[in-house]
């Protein structure tokens, strides 16, 4: 590999190494891994690693074991010294969310190595407590710069940090369209529906997400409790599982556990249901887009950037099982087929991965030129 002054001086491209909490299918581990797979697609030089390993990730999913862990815990000093020497064979780190932030900011003190921080949540929901805000904008200002998913995004970590503007920069969630195919008409649903072990005679709702409290599901149930004529299917597991599996709708709910792969499940369903109560711009809502699914979804954090109420979809305030069955019934009973096109064209325009890899490449170089 050549060193950083002559690698600019030639022109190359720089080496990037993502960093990952761990190897489960969450939204920022899966953006991470598109946008690596991608970056080694267009021949660019790319590495991902995750911090600790987690006992909820698939085992039988490749992404699972294709990863590599760097240590025991987060914050392990195992761990920052394995991401520290994986940082000296890269020009520029991507920290993907959640612990990486302080993982990175401490393994690469001290070193030329610049790090950007992927900002996926809504920070207004975990820096709520004034002692953590405080934390989290001293490690932001680690980072040589922040991306945010939407401009909405943008202006509340500006504001709420007080970061320079000319750090902070919007890129959008995305995912590879040819991972999410559509259903191919009515036999390639119930193909997909009857390889899940799931009904091929009645409107079918897919969830997908950890069953954790922040991810209300137990207002999808609410909700599904209101619609008789209508089956849930839930891919994702957590503690909370339990308790949910008596509530009064669990007989029309078929809890799958975490999919090694969702796109099964997206070509399966009539439409996708989000109950969140804080969100960024989620992952699942544009792989259900991607596959041609109306979406149903709570508006918060940003969201909307993604489901186009009456466009694409629907949006209701967080919190209301009432409005979200409304919801659900008039997207299940309306034209889904256009609903769905159009989730499609938008998500194709806007949050495929090809298209955001664009701006992913401009900011590399835009970073990486400033050393």
């Amino acid at each position: 590999m050549p060193d950083a002054v002559s690698a600019k001086t030639a022109g190359t491209r720089p080496r990037i190494l993502h960093v990952i909490t761990d190897p489960r299918r969450r939204g920022a581990q899966n953006l991470a891994r598109d946008l690596h797979r991608e970056l080694r697609r267009r021949g660019q030089a790319s590495a991902l690693r995750a911090l600790a390993p987690h006992p909820d990730a698939h085992p039988d999913a490749p992404d699972t074991r294709a990863t590599t862990v760097l240590g025991p815990g987060r914050l392990h000093p195992a761990t920052l010294l394995a991401l520290r020497s994986a940082a000296r064979t890269a020009d520029l780190v991507l920290a993907h969310g959640s612990a990486t932030l302080p993982a990175c900011a401490l393994a690469l003190a001290g070193t030329r190595t610049p790090f950007v921080y992927v900002s996926i949540g809504d920070p207004r929901h975990w820096t709520a407590r004034p002692l953590r805000r405080l934390r989290t904008g001293l490690l932001l200002r680690r980072a040589a710069a922040v991306t945010a998913l939407a401009d909405e995004a943008r202006a509340v970590l500006l504001d709420r940090f007080r970061l320079p503007a000319a750090t902070v920069r919007t890129i959008p969630n995305a995912r590879a369209a040819d991972r999410y195919p559509p259903a191919d008409g009515d036999a390639d649903r119930r193909a997909a529906r009857q390889a899940l072990g799931l009904p091929t005679d009645s409107l079918l709702v897919a969830w997908v997400g950890a069953i954790a409290p922040e991810k209300r599901l137990d207002l999808a149930l609410d909700a599904l409790d209101r619609l008789p004529d209508v089956r849930l299917a839930v891919a994702g597991d957590g503690p909370g599982r339990a308790a949910l599996e008596r509530h009064p709708a669990a007989a029309r709910t078929h809890f799958l556990g975490t999919l090694a792969d969702p796109a099964p499940l997206y070509r399966a369903a009539d439409a996708l249901l989000l109950t969140s109560d804080s969100e960024g711009a989620p992952g699942v809502l544009i792989e259900a887009a991607l596959a041609g699914l109306p979406a149903v979804a709570t508006d918060v954090g940003w969201v909307r950037s993604v489901v186009r109420d009456g466009a694409t979809g629907a949006l209701v305030a967080p919190g209301d099982p009432v409005a979200l069955a409304e919801a659900l019934a008039k997207v299940l009973a309306g034209d889904r087929a256009t609903l769905g096109a159009a989730a499609r064209a938008r998500a194709l325009e806007h949050f495929e991965l090809g298209v955001v890899a664009d701006a992913w490449q401009r900011l590399f170089t835009d970073v990486w030129g400033r050393g």
